[in-house]
């Protein structure tokens, strides 16, 4: 099974940001950028399924800037096997990186994609979602383990008051 992690470039989490003079936006020159860390833990997750044996390949993507082949690079080191640019130097919103990604999800036809939970820029929690929905896939958020046997990913997240288990059907590739 193919795996599919949407990695996000963002200013690393120990810089601390400057806003622009005029307000318009955060001060982006000569600031370190790293790979989202929810990101980093979600190639990290698809590496353990494939070590597993249950992913026979991890493919990593982005959107942005020519800049983000690093964040790739960084995928790549974690265990990922490919990376798929899909390059821009517009800011992506999360509608359209949720579009971008299922027109790269329909030409790899992965079995499985992660995303993390959210990305620390924006904070937005939202490409996921449209992600799914745009895909026709069924989604598990906010998980805290994972589990794949057969056709079936068990997802066990923390709620109030324990864990809770869901299990979706993989869709048939």
């Amino acid at each position: 099974m193919k795996v599919l992690v949407a990695v996000k470039r963002v200013i690393d989490y120990n810089v601390k940001i400057r806003v622009k003079a005029d307000h318009s936006d955060v001060d982006l020159t000569n600031v370190k950028m790293a790979m989202n860390p929810f990101c980093e833990i979600a190639v990290e997750e698809a590496v353990r399924l494939k070590e597993k044996g249950v992913a026979t390949e991890v493919v990593a993507v982005t959107i942005g800037p020519k800049a983000a082949q690093e964040q790739l690079r960084t995928a790549l080191a974690l265990g990922a096997d490919r990376a798929v640019h899909v390059e821009t130097e517009e800011r992506v919103e999360s509608l359209a990186a949720a579009k971008l990604l299922a027109k790269v999800v329909e030409e790899e036809q992965p079995g499985l994609v992660i995303l993390g939970k959210q990305a620390i820029d924006t904070d937005n929690n939202q490409t996921g979602q449209m992600l799914a929905a745009l895909a026709g896939l069924p989604q598990g958020t906010f998980a805290s383990e994972v589990t794949v046997e057969n056709d079936k990913v068990q997802v066990t997240r923390e709620i109030d008051g324990g864990l809770q288990t869901v299990e979706l059907t993989l869709p048939a590739v």
